[in-house]
């Protein structure tokens, strides 16, 4: 449920949750990244003039407002997608056990929907290893880069493919990435989490679930 301010938004309040709507409309209905959902809010709200940076809301933000989108247009199909992908993951993360496979993204999250795929971390100490391992289960894949998740300049190498009908994005990180990068957003949820984590997420979702019927 959102709760309500206690004090009147200011017209910059207004406008950027305004643009948060949109953006996370577009990234439940459509599947539109983060990034491109809000430059389309905010092109579709405000034209072409010019924008300041205070107005834009920031991920933390927009990831509420997906999951609020998803609980009000989505709440009868969206928790069974979310968990059909979540034990997608933990299948692919136990293939690729070798390799210190983490979820991230909106299947982490709980946010994922229709059009979301599987985002998934690697910790390895050479990603020619990850290409082979793959060729080897005969998985082709589309080589890309990535941001890296600490802010580096150096983007790395991210392989994707498609797997049992979902969309799998690997990002092959160095071994050493792995040290502190387990700690959690703004919002106070984990940033990635491990196999062991994923499973236990899934045993309280159907937890949730059962205590409900």
């Amino acid at each position: 449920m959102r709760i309500m301010p206690t004090h009147p938004l200011s017209d910059t309040e207004l406008l950027r949750a305004e643009i948060a709507t949109a953006a996370a409309r577009m990234i439940a209905e459509d599947g539109v990244d983060y990034g491109t959902a809000k430059r389309k809010a905010v092109k579709q709200i405000l034209g072409n003039n010019k924008v300041r940076g205070d107005v834009l809301p920031d991920n933390a933000m927009l990831e509420e407002e997906v999951r609020l989108y998803n609980e009000l247009f989505f709440g009868d199909t969206q928790p069974a997608r979310l968990l059909h992908l979540r034990n997608l993951a933990v299948r692919m993360m136990a293939e690729l056990a070798p390799f210190q496979p983490h979820l991230t993204g909106a299947v982490l999250n709980g946010t994922a929907g229709a059009h979301s795929d599987i985002h998934l971390q690697l910790f390895t100490e050479s990603a020619k290893d990850v290409e082979i391992y793959l060729l080897n289960k005969n998985i082709d894949f589309e080589v890309s880069e990535s941001s890296h998740f600490k802010g580096r300049s150096d983007p790395v190498e991210t392989l994707s493919f498609i797997w049992q009908q979902e969309g799998i994005h690997l990002a092959l990180y160095e071994t050493d990435d792995l040290r502190g990068a387990i700690r959690k957003s703004p919002s106070g949820r984990q940033e990635r989490a491990d196999i062991h984590a994923v499973r236990a997420l899934i045993i309280q979702e159907n937890t949730q679930e059962n205590g409900q019927k």
